[in-house]
């Protein structure tokens, strides 16, 4: 069985369909990137497989449950979210945002069990955060403050993590720091869903991409079966090359606009 299910998705917005149809699954030990240019409707997509948006028509399950039938709390215990807008209230310790990922199971910054600490502390040495916990967040750099957030939901070591545009914010070494905790976290059994738009990125770290167009999930399969010139042109408008680099890996040439 599959972690995660969603059959055939749709959801409008004063009679414009932003997701029709979308049905895709999340198997563990997969790391899944979604694809697709500006309004194609990839967010709206990731909230309405996480029961944040009610769907006018369509189904998601989560391990074998209705997500719109969980409360959040369950919810939040099941799957991690990183939105792209993460906006924070006041100026906290780095430390006690990231321990935000475990409230969920009970923990308050201040308040943390001996698991919550240890949960804290693992997420904050993964995204190379050591020295940063007494920190105040309106102290550091949009980069780091991306990292932060990202600690803060690898903090709740869920078997699911979604992410929309983790790697937007950072510096080429962190996008691929981060995509590499992400690979190293499918490798451990762990489903991951996460919107990007750097597709040579997708090319090297995705384990499967879903093509998505006009608020259709156009493809679905491996870089190397789904990224092709054609697709390119179809759902980017793009010129690009892609050659083989190996039996399964493959490296994009993109040439400018179609």
């Amino acid at each position: 069985m599959s972690l995660f299910c969603a059959d055939r998705l749709s959801y409008t917005v004063k009679g414009k369909p932003l997701v029709l149809e979308a049905s895709f699954a999340l198997e563990p030990g997969t790391l899944t990137m979604l694809v697709g240019p500006n309004g194609a409707g990839k967010t709206t997509l990731l909230r309405l497989a996480l029961g944040l948006l009610k769907p006018d028509s369509g189904t998601a399950t989560l391990e074998g449950s209705d997500v719109s039938k969980l409360a959040p709390v369950q919810r939040a215990r099941k799957v991690a979210y990183l939105p792209q807008q993460r906006p924070l209230i006041w100026p906290q310790p780095v430390r006690d945002i990231v321990a935000l990922g475990r409230f969920a199971f009970g923990a308050a910054p201040g308040k943390l069990s001996r698991e919550d600490e240890a949960a804290t502390a693992r997420a904050i040495a993964t995204c190379n955060l050591e020295g940063f916990e007494e920190r105040a967040a309106d102290t550091l750099s949009g980069g780091e403050l991306s990292r932060v957030h990202l600690a803060r939901a690898l903090a709740a070591e869920t078997a699911l993590l979604v992410t929309d545009e983790p790697v937007a914010a950072l510096d080429p070494r962190y996008q691929h720091e981060v995509l590499r905790i992400f690979s190293d976290l499918a490798r451990e059994g762990k489903a991951l869903l996460t919107v990007v738009h750097d597709l040579g990125l997708a090319a090297r770290y995705a384990d499967r991409l879903l093509w998505m167009k006009d608020g259709r999930i156009v493809a679905e399969g491996t870089p190397r079966e789904t990224m092709t010139s054609d697709r390119l042109r179809t759902v980017f408008d793009i010129k690009a090359r892609i050659d083989a680099t190996d039996a399964e890996a493959i490296s994009l040439n993109i040439l400018g606009p179609a």
